[in-house]
């Protein structure tokens, strides 16, 4: 391992059980906190998750959900669990819609009202309060921290204890070991449960679709250096995994978003074409993979830190 990655690992990681709520709470003082999932079609998980985060009380000022186009009763179970809902296309309309993970984090910006926003995915089946609160520990202590990644074990079914991550382990280490190998100690860089500051998140430009994680965090090591970066082990995460054709094009979005970031002056193919059998004939089906970022916040006409007041359950 690179040695500045080696260091980073060994005063930058901790666990969940080093973080309790109760010293969360005593840190927190006036630093509001938005914790937001990003939902497509997740009815069945998202509100046992909106639940599980508002049992933390005062520790988090509101739950986000910002729905990405769902076609099932997403947005109504979710704030039926307590949460504030946004559809994706009533944020920033001037600026119009994507589809992909990374358009609802960034659009999430616009509606949150915290210093300090936490992404949580909304497909867990297994979501426990300790999900927030391992990740808040960091920045909550510490100023100069200004991005906190989690990292769990990921079952795969009847495979193997820690089988999930197969886009980690096949695309994106790989890939960053080799480009920035001062990011080799963070081990599962494509966690869908990271938490940062505003004044960070809103500098930063927020890559297409699956990209987004990896572009947020070489950007993060660029803008601010290592050290503004720590991880925290969440213990165990449970959700639906997708067939291998899904996690060859989210690998493909990595390729580019990390391409993009390294050579921005020269662009690569934009879609990826793979293979269906249609009864006795192969065909192809191509997707497209790669759409520009959206850029920092900070930039967007119409984009104003929201002010609201706090909110106490």
């Amino acid at each position: 391992m690179h040695p500045s990655a080696t260091s980073w690992f060994a005063a930058r990681t901790s666990t969940w059980r080093d973080w309790t709520p109760d010293a969360l709470a005593a840190a927190k003082g006036d630093t509001r906190i938005s914790v937001v999932l990003p939902a497509l079609d997740e009815e069945p998980t998202v509100g046992e998750i909106v639940t599980g985060v508002r049992t933390l009380g005062p520790l988090v000022d509101e739950v986000i959900v910002v729905d990405s186009g769902s076609v099932d009763r997403t947005a109504e179970v979710a704030a039926a669990a307590g949460a504030t809902v946004h559809h994706r296309d009533d944020i920033l309309p001037s600026v119009g819609s994507r589809p992909g993970k990374g358009e609802v984090l960034w659009k999430a910006l616009a509606v949150a009202r915290g210093d300090i926003l936490v992404y949580v995915d909304a497909d867990l089946t297994d979501f426990r309060p300790h999900f927030v609160t391992g990740l808040l520990g960091p920045l909550l202590t510490d100023p100069a921290t200004l991005m906190v990644k989690a990292f769990y074990d990921r079952p795969l079914l009847d495979v193997s204890a820690a089988g999930g991550g197969r886009v980690t382990e096949l695309a994106a280490r790989p890939l960053l070991n080799a480009f920035f190998p001062e990011l080799a100690g963070v081990v599962q860089p494509l966690a869908g449960e990271y938490a940062a500051r505003r004044s960070l998140l809103e500098t930063l430009p927020f890559a297409y679709g699956y990209g987004v994680e990896t572009g947020l965090l070489i950007d993060t090591y660029r803008a601010a250096g290592l050290d503004a970066l720590a991880q925290v082990d969440l213990g165990q995460r449970t959700h639906g995994h997708q067939d291998t054709a899904a996690l060859g094009r989210m690998a493909a979005t990595i390729v580019h978003t990390i391409n993009d970031r390294l050579t921005p002056s020269h662009s690569i193919w934009p879609t990826l074409t793979q293979f269906e059998r249609h009864d006795s004939a192969v065909v192809p089906h191509v997707t497209e993979i790669s759409l520009p970022d959206r850029p920092p916040m900070v930039t967007v006409d119409g984009y104003g830190r929201p002010t609201a007041t706090r909110t106490r359950r």
